[in-house]
């Protein structure tokens, strides 16, 4: 007489087999893109000062309460697709959280929400300056500062 294992043989194909089928399907469909093909949605900065067309070199919001509640709401709407609920990355994107405190940081964020970045042709993240404007941009950047890790 055989003895039978209390524990069922595990059967791991058939966990593998949807996500399988699911990865056949976005590869035999076509060009998939992680960046670029993002629509940027409105962010209503009412309560903000305005800031004007000419941008500003540093955080004219840092601190300010409003900005950050704005800020945080514009960042799950815009941003968080590609760099993570929170800001906390799944690899994709970089993670902000670490973006450094105060005008140093200030600087490499408006550099790359102005101009974006585009490598070998590819779009890693789209302009959203024009798109979003400068006071829900620097709304967001004052809640990155809120989630800010060393």
């Amino acid at each position: 007489m055989t003895q039978r294992s209390a524990t069922p043989p595990t059967r791991p194909h058939r966990l593998a087999l949807p996500a399988l089928a699911g990865l056949l399907t976005v590869v035999l469909s076509g060009p998939v893109f992680a960046h670029g093909d993002v629509v940027p949605q409105p962010v209503d900065t009412s309560g903000l000062e305005k800031l004007g067309d000419k941008w500003r070199d540093s955080n004219p919001y840092r601190g300010n309460p409003r900005a950050i509640e704005i800020g945080s709401s514009a960042f799950n709407q815009n941003c968080a697709r590609c760099h993570g609920l929170g800001a906390v990355s799944g690899g994709i994107a970089p993670d902000l959280r670490y973006l450094e405190k105060g005008d140093a940081g200030d600087e490499w964020f408006k550099e790359r929400v102005t101009n974006g970045s585009i490598r070998n042709g590819v779009t890693y993240m789209p302009k959203f300056g024009e798109a979003l404007g400068q006071e829900a941009l620097w709304a967001i950047r004052s809640w990155l500062e809120t989630v800010h890790e060393d």
